[in-house]
């Protein structure tokens, strides 16, 4: 059996998944869940026996192992393949790469995935401006805080914690792609922005990309 990853070319945190397995080199088929085609595709029976929550994405490995949660995900492969690591040696330093991807996948993501937004027009009116003013708002406040970390942290390097690529910056490039395609202002984040064009220039990140996925439309 092949491992198999369940995900879509626009979900960040499919995308997050993508990158890890990439810095890894580790192999695998893709497997495309559309989240929003006939309704959305992780609602299927299918798809919820291997996810309940009916989110993406679902790492299953060789073995039939079911994996969920994007973090706990790339905490697995670090564990189950530490080379080359996403966390640094130091319990310090682990803990601020930690604290900097979670002050993506905590503080920014959960405002502003698809369930969300959807919640926001469908459910209480909000119109389509008004949802955009809502996803804009909480994405430049959210990376205004995390430019504030980096900044001011002589630990940040080309990469958001030294010179290699981290879960940080595991999270933060799709929280930037997301935000470019929301128009979102990311001219007070240059810190943020630099490590993004950084991590663009290695092909472990660029691979992973939206549009270069196979059910990118």
């Amino acid at each position: 059996m092949t491992r198999m990853l369940y995900n879509y070319f626009r979900s960040s945190a499919s995308f997050r998944v993508r990158i890890a397995l990439n810095l890894k080199g580790l192999p695998y088929e893709y497997a495309s869940v559309h989240l929003v085609r006939g309704g959305g595709e992780q609602f299927a029976p299918a798809f919820r026996a291997l996810n309940p929550a009916a989110l993406v994405p679902v790492l299953v490995e060789d073995d039939g192992t079911a994996l969920t949660q994007s973090l706990a995900i790339c905490e697995y492969l670090e564990e189950t393949h530490p080379e080359p690591p996403l966390l640094p040696g130091s319990p310090q330093a682990r803990a601020r790469v930690r604290a900097l991807a979670l002050s993506v996948a905590c503080e920014i993501h959960p405002l502003n995935n698809l369930r969300v937004l959807g919640y926001l027009t469908r459910t209480l009116g909000v119109s389509e401006d008004g949802k955009n003013a809502w996803y804009r708002h909480w994405v430049e406040t959210g990376l205004e805080h995390l430019e504030a970390l980096l900044a001011a942290d002589d630990r940040t390097g080309a990469f958001c914690h030294g010179g290699a690529p981290t879960l940080a910056d595991v999270c933060l490039v799709p929280q930037i792609f997301n935000a470019q395609r929301f128009n979102c202002r990311l001219d007070h984040v240059p810190t943020v922005m630099r490590i993004f064009h950084h991590c663009m220039t290695l092909e472990a990140f660029a691979a992973a990309a939206p549009m270069r996925q196979p059910d990118a439309e």
